[in-house]
């Protein structure tokens, strides 16, 4: 089997990267985005000529939620554009795309686990270009399996965990919203479970949702970071009218993810335990 990944210099690419010595019988082409832009149809038509593969996992993606608002094209190009170029040359080559998405796409006003079938309402550019960019997928192939998740972290990259760590070693005190309930996802558990499902053999195509075990707001991931490193810190729950920011945050985000488990057999782990092992690659 032959798996290109896009997006390979991204958290999710560089933690796909990573697990990728797990799957011995799989050859992996990591493709960054000056490799293969994916907004540039010929770049992956050259490519696919080039490598022939069975499945393309999409890592690539503009994620900068904030700045998404005013840069709406540039989200664009990549979250819609480029999940439609792909899905064209997986439609021409017969591959398979697993394309990641986002809670981004739910406006949070739930009161329960959002279900693959639940109403997508985005409340703000990114959120609504990932919409947008599945139903691309969902429009020109049928060989897909689009994979939401949700506030994802490790020791690669830009994110949430890596934020508090720095911030915990310059200040003596750190304010963190806890009004927005979802649940951490370590990159690593999502890398492996895309690739599982490329491995699989399987073909019940469409959307599935996949985070690690158990709900928490921010405050709640904070303050686990924090008790797990012994970091002296002060750490203040604020609610999210006291920290504004220029793109809408769900509410509520939790996913149901009851379809991936029993479809692929998949064991997802707490996030608490895959928390500690993330923090203990990036600080040790």
């Amino acid at each position: 089997m032959v798996i290109l990944v896009t997006g390979a210099s991204g958290q999710l690419g560089q933690a796909i990267r990573s697990v990728s010595a797990e799957f011995p019988e799989i050859v992996f082409h990591f493709a960054n985005s000056s490799e293969i832009d994916i907004s540039n149809l010929e770049q992956i038509r050259d490519a696919f000529e080039r490598i022939s593969p069975n499945f393309c996992i999409n890592a690539a993606a503009y994620t900068a939620v904030d700045k998404s608002e005013s840069e709406p094209e540039k989200a664009r190009e990549i979250n819609v554009k480029g999940a439609a170029n792909l899905a064209s040359v997986c439609l021409e080559k017969n591959s398979t795309l697993i394309h990641v998405s986002t809670d981004f796409i739910f406006d949070g006003l739930a009161s329960e686990p959002y279900s693959e079938e639940s109403p997508a309402n985005p409340t703000g550019t990114y959120g609504l270009t990932k919409r947008d960019g599945e139903i691309e997928v969902q429009k020109i192939l049928d060989r897909h399996f689009i994979v939401r998740t949700s506030w994802v972290y490790s020791e690669f990259a830009n994110n949430f965990m890596k934020t508090m760590l720095r911030l915990a070693s310059e200040r003596d005190e750190i304010s963190v919203v806890n009004d927005q309930i979802g649940t951490p996802t370590y990159a690593i558990d999502l890398a492996r479970a895309l690739v599982e499902i490329a491995q699989s053999g399987k073909t019940v195509y469409g959307i599935y949702n996949f985070s690690n075990e158990g709900v928490a707001s921010w405050y709640d991931f904070a303050r686990e970071i924090f008790d797990r490193t012994q970091s002296k810190v002060v750490l203040k729950p604020i609610p999210t009218s006291s920290f504004p920011t220029p793109a809408k945050r769900p509410a509520y985000s939790v996913l149901d993810k009851s379809r991936i488990k029993s479809v692929f057999g998949l064991k997802i782990r707490p996030w608490q335990d895959a928390l500690a092992e993330s923090l203990s690659k990036f600080t040790s």
